[in-house]
C-alpha cells in the first residue's frame, strides 16, 4: 500500500500538530520561533522578518529553497501564524504556526502546520521533518544546542 493510501485512511490528515514543552518561558519560545537570529540556529540557513501582522518572512535554505512567507496573525509573546507565498507548491498557502501556554516549569507549545491539500507522500515527510526540527528548538532553548544546518533534516 503506497503511503498516500495510508495516509486516506485517518480523517484530518492534511493538518500537521505538535505539541510539547520546553523548559523556557512564553518570550523565549516565542522569539526562537520568531527572530531571525534564533530561527537560524534551529531551522533556517538565512532569514529575515518581524513578527508583526503583514510582514514578509524570507525563509532562506539555498538557492532551490528560498521561501517567503506573511505573517497573517500575531499575537506578541504568545501566537504567530505564517501563510506560506512562495515555497514548493504543496506548501503554497499552507499555514505554519503556533500558541503558547505558560506552565510552572516552562511553556506549553502547541504548534501546527495546516490546510494541505492532500496528504501527499511530502506531508508524510514535512510531518517527520517538523518533529525534528522542533526538537532541535527544545535543544537549541533548554541547553544551546545547535545543529549545524547542514546536519539539519
Amino acid at each position: 500500500m503506497e503511503m498516500k493510501e495510508q495516509i486516506h485512511k485517518f480523517d484530518n490528515m492534511p493538518d500537521i500538530y505538535q505539541k510539547f514543552q520546553i523548559k523556557a518561558t512564553p518570550q523565549e519560545v516565542f522569539d526562537g520561533f520568531c527572530l531571525p537570529q534564533h530561527l537560524n540556529q534551529w531551522w533556517t540557513k538565512e532569514c529575515t522578518g518581524k513578527p508583526v501582522n503583514n510582514e514578509i518572512y524570507n525563509f532562506y535554505f539555498g538557492d532551490d529553497y528560498n521561501w517567503y512567507a506573511k505573517v497573517i496573525h500575531a499575537v506578541p509573546g504568545r501566537e504567530l501564524t505564517w501563510q506560506m507565498t512562495k515555497a514548493m507548491d504543496d506548501w503554497m498557502g499552507t499555514e505554519v504556526g503556533f500558541t503558547l501556554v505558560p506552565e510552572p516549569n516552562g511553556t506549553s507549545v502547541m504548534f501546527f502546520h495546516k490546510h494541505w491539500a492532500s496528504p501527499s507522500d511530502h506531508f508524510a515527510i514535512t510531518t517527520f521533518c517538523w518533529g525534528q526540527l522542533l526538537n532541535g528548538l527544545k535543544n537549541y532553548l533548554e541547553a544551546g544546542i545547535v545543529i549545524p544546518f547542514e546536519k539539519r533534516n
